[in-house]
């Protein structure tokens, strides 16, 4: 599908969600709602469902994997635990067709030739609502009802931008019709819901990776757009300048892959080493500097030395170099989205801070050493994201709260966490910052 026809779609997409929605409006005025103002929820990794078809180009790993009998059809590629739970030989076609290849002419990732995906109901939470009964947890479906329980609804003043999380921000100039597409979809919504909502700005709320999606999709905004459609950033459990953790993911996939039941397990273990999302998601030099990440005897590697780390664990030449001209001055270049911004974060976790692989044996289990955080955000990087937004000038309020002993996906889960959340929300529509 063709970036002009993609906008097109979400276009009347939008479109229709009012015409449908107006109805819902209406009750939520009746219940005095039209005070809050619109939100829109950015959920994190891996939490935005994936629609596939096969064409006769895709060249399958097993006869079982190739387009159906019954032609093109869409089907759920991501996540589908109930087909799995029936067909577990579905394993590995479903992580084959998840697989993305880099376009060395277009310069930009696609996915695999025959393989069209799409991202299933942009606009709506209903893409939250996993059939796998562990998702309900770790996306936001529980958020979604936490707020519908203070007078948001669905479709009138409550929306969802998800997106496929296989995909990240390239440096700006550089190719990524993945997030420009998004960016298109996203801003499309902005103005609907505020449109629809008596012209209140929207309030972001954002998990995890949807974050970074949020953050740069603001700054590469103009400035009076955002002024105008966006009223508050709340980001849930994310610092800045990625992970430990995402060395150790990367590490482990240079062994054979152990069996797993589940392609959410299988995918985030070994099969997204084709995902350009992975290389954002690593240590920023800006944040880590030469602290030391992965030890061995040999030599130790920090966030400086990550091209060099990546060649240890089978990474091309090619590939570095996206590393480098992509991934990496997106991380480098993290600034406050001049937009008022809570940042919400756990801490009294263990949380991955450096990786022992004494014998250089990345295939084998590392000796880890932890820090504070929420067991997957370090309390390191929320700090550097305090002095990054928080010191800026421009930003015109910046708050962070640190909830105790609150980990990555209770942020979204626990009661008395989803009750901080709202209450920050809340706070949000309410305020007025100059």
């Amino acid at each position: 599908m063709g970036a002009q026809q993609h906008r097109l779609t979400t276009a009347l997409v939008l479109l229709l969600a009012a015409v449908l929605f107006s109805v819902g409006a209406q009750s939520s005025e009746a219940h005095g709602a039209t005070s809050l103002h619109p939100v829109i929820l950015l959920p994190g990794y891996s939490c935005g469902q994936l629609d596939a078809r096969l064409t006769d180009e895709y060249k399958p790993p097993t006869p079982g994997c190739g387009v159906p009998k019954q032609g093109r059809r869409w089907f759920r590629l991501w996540e589908n635990y109930t087909a799995l739970q029936e067909d577990p030989a579905l394993l590995p076609c479903y992580e084959d067709q998840l697989r993305l290849v880099y376009d060395r002419a277009a310069g930009d990732y696609r996915n695999l030739p025959g393989v069209e995906t799409r991202v299933v109901s942009f606009g709506t939470t209903r893409s939250f609502v996993f059939d796998d009964p562990a998702q309900k947890n770790t996306c936001m479906e529980r958020l979604v009802e936490a707020l519908e329980g203070v007078g948001y609804t669905e479709g009138a003043n409550l929306f969802g931008a998800p997106y496929d999380f296989r995909y990240a921000p390239a440096v700006p100039g550089v190719a990524s019709r993945a997030f420009a597409d998004f960016s298109s979809s996203l801003r499309l919504l902005v103005e609907h819901a505020s449109v629809t909502n008596g012209n209140r700005p929207v309030i972001l709320v954002t998990h995890s990776f949807g974050g970074l999606y949020a953050t740069e999709f603001l700054n590469r905004s103009p400035l009076p757009w955002r002024r105008r459609y966006v009223k508050h950033l709340v980001m849930l459990c994310l610092g800045v300048g990625g992970s430990p953790l995402i060395m150790q993911v990367l590490a482990a996939s240079t062994s054979s892959p152990s069996p797993s039941t589940t392609l959410l397990g299988s995918v985030l273990a070994f099969g997204n080493r084709s995902f350009a999302s992975t290389l954002s998601l690593l240590p920023s030099p800006k944040v880590y500097g030469n602290t030391p990440l992965v030890i061995t005897r040999a030599r130790n590697y920090s966030a400086k030395d990550m091209p060099e780390f990546l060649a240890a664990v089978g990474f091309t030449d090619d590939e570095v170099q996206r590393y480098r001209t992509r991934a990496l001055p997106v991380t480098l270049n993290f600034r406050g989205p001049l937009v008022p911004m809570t940042s919400i974060n756990g801490v009294g976790v263990p949380t991955i801070d450096r990786l022992i692989y004494w014998d250089g044996n990345f295939s084998a289990k590392p000796q880890v050493v932890n820090s504070d955080g929420d067991g997957i955000v370090s309390l390191d990087t929320v700090l550097a994201l305090q002095t990054f937004v928080g010191d800026d000038p421009d930003q015109r309020y910046f708050k962070s709260v640190l909830i105790p002993n609150m980990t990555h996906t209770g942020m979204i889960s626990d009661h008395s966490a989803l009750n901080r959340v709202v209450k920050e929300i809340l706070e949000a529509n309410q305020a007025t910052h100059s």
